[in-house]
């Protein structure tokens, strides 16, 4: 292998997952490595609010970025957690917050304990026990408090955002570009690779440019033109599992107070989103062409705004799924390029950060050794497995059989893993994290009770603790969690005394 390091990286598309890469890399790597993204502005994208987890916080704390300048430039609000409509059975609702769940005794998690308050008939809903979901559905948010107690709920409240997609890339490209990132405007007509080893030599424009790189970013879109169309990588389909494969999408004006949360309605034939921004609100109804058309889809959209539509209404197409390698060659894909997931979870964002951050703790030299991108592949494919699992949970753990949709997806196979999941923690609400995948046991225990999986036991340490001790614990988490949620301010209010409200736009 050639120990020379890499010197010039090439990002082939740009938006978020572009300007995100860009960003990155000139924070990092430094002035030593040349970083040139090539972009067209007649190549359009879509931007109707995008929402995201709260990895993106580590994301701009290395960027340097503080929440008030972020939520300026990208007109964002705050996020503790998503609501689901609709679900598990119509009329029902629940919200899968980022926070913790009461607080733990002894060697188990509290909502051990709260199982069997459950049972013996005296416990609350379990978003009463967090935090972030009960000030979630009171519009009520603050940043952790840094003089609370330790073990406080205000002491540790994780928040994630939601922002203008567009803003966002504007925003990074200037970051970007002041820190040395070259933007080279054009379309891409040609691909050439080395005769040798197959890898990508240079990228050719439409005006004959000729632009050559050592390493190459594909953040190209869901036809991938460097990892795809021009390495015939192949990809791994997962829409028998998740099987909506279209979206229709438009911004609508703002309706009082932006929420802090994401909503997700569940509708006939797949569900639709709900992403506050301080100007507007971003709306979109994913659905599975095989049981609805595109018409239909819209009218049920547009039917279901908060405010007047601005805009016409996108339809977009997509196929779930990854490709089977994310680095091929001197070819990492990052965003679209690198495989699709519904943004049902708001994974679309973190599956980019983390692509970038894996990247850059496997940064290669010359030569690009193969340990290297199978180490990477490896890791990544466990991620989208993973995520890919935690998906499915929402639409396979429902009792609505009220549609052709919902009765599939009900009665559909899942993959075995998951299927012992949804069993352990449906015998005695047992859940195990298996290495770091994204969402924690937190996010499991929420989703599954929220969508009906209601554990027939417990672990058999709880039944050490009295009843009358029970229910003085049970209790006192949540006179903690009102006392706490009583002294927020509202979502609006917190926006604008840390300085975040926009300007008009």
């Amino acid at each position: 292998m050639n120990g020379q390091p890499i010197r010039n990286i090439v990002i082939v598309g740009g938006g978020t997952a572009g300007w995100m890469a860009a960003a990155a890399f000139c924070k990092v790597l430094g002035p030593s490595v040349r970083v040139e993204l090539v972009e067209s502005e007649a190549i359009g994208t879509v931007g109707v609010g995008e929402a995201t987890v709260p990895h993106l916080k580590l994301f701009n704390d290395l960027l340097g970025i503080d929440d008030a300048e972020f939520l300026r430039q990208t007109t964002g609000t705050f996020k503790l957690g998503i609501q689901f409509r609709d679900w598990a059975r119509p009329g029902d609702a629940y919200v899968h917050g980022f926070g913790r769940i009461g607080h733990p005794h002894g060697l188990l998690p509290f909502y051990q304990y709260w199982i069997r308050a459950c049972k013996e008939g005296f416990a609350r809903p379990l978003g009463d026990y967090s935090v972030n979901t009960a000030a979630a559905v009171a519009g009520k948010f603050m940043t952790s408090a840094q003089d609370a107690p330790a073990q406080s709920p205000l002491a540790d409240i994780p928040y994630a955002y939601h922002f203008d997609a567009g803003r966002y890339a504007r925003f990074l490209r200037s970051y970007a570009e002041k820190r040395g990132a070259r933007r080279t405007e054009g379309r891409i007509t040609e691909v050439r690779q080395d005769p040798e080893n197959g890898a990508i030599s240079a990228v050719v424009l439409e005006d004959g440019r000729v632009i050559g790189g050592e390493l190459f970013i594909d953040c190209s879109g869901f036809g991938g033109l460097l990892i795809e169309k021009t390495l015939h990588t192949g990809y791994e389909s997962y829409t028998h599992w998740l099987p909506c494969d279209r979206a229709v999408a438009v911004g609508c004006e703002t309706a009082g107070d932006p929420t802090p949360y994401t909503r997700a309605t569940a509708r006939a034939a797949g569900w639709q989103w709900r992403i506050p921004l301080q100007h507007r609100i971003g709306n979109g109804h994913v659905y599975c062409s095989r049981y609805m058309s595109d018409d239909e889809a819209t009218s049920i959209l547009l039917a279901n705004l908060d405010g007047k539509p601005l805009g016409d209404p996108r339809v977009l197409r997509f196929s779930t799924g990854m490709r089977r390698a994310f680095w091929n060659r001197n070819v990492v894909a990052l965003g679209l390029a690198s495989g699709f997931m519904e943004p049902l979870e708001s994974t679309s964002i973190f599956l980019i950060q983390s692509g970038i951050a894996r990247l850059l703790n496997l940064f290669p030299r010359a030569g690009i050794s193969p340990v290297l991108v199978e180490q990477y592949n490896s890791l990544a494919r466990f991620e989208f497995e993973r995520i890919r699992d935690f998906l499915i949970l929402h639409y396979k753990a429902t009792e609505r059989e009220d549609s052709p949709f919902w009765t599939y997806c009900r009665n559909m196979p899942i993959p075995e893993e998951l299927a012992h999941k949804i069993a352990l923690f449906r015998d005695s609400g047992l859940f195990f994290r298996h290495g770091e995948e994204m969402f924690a046991e937190v996010s499991w225990v929420q989703v599954m009770i929220g969508q009906g999986i209601m554990p027939e036991g417990y672990h058999p340490l709880v039944d050490q603790m009295p009843g009358s001790a029970l229910r003085e614990y049970v209790d006192g988490v949540g006179k903690v969690i009102d006392n706490c949620v009583g002294l927020m301010p509202s979502h609006s209010q917190f926006i604008a005394r840390c300085g975040a409200k926009a300007s008009a736009a």
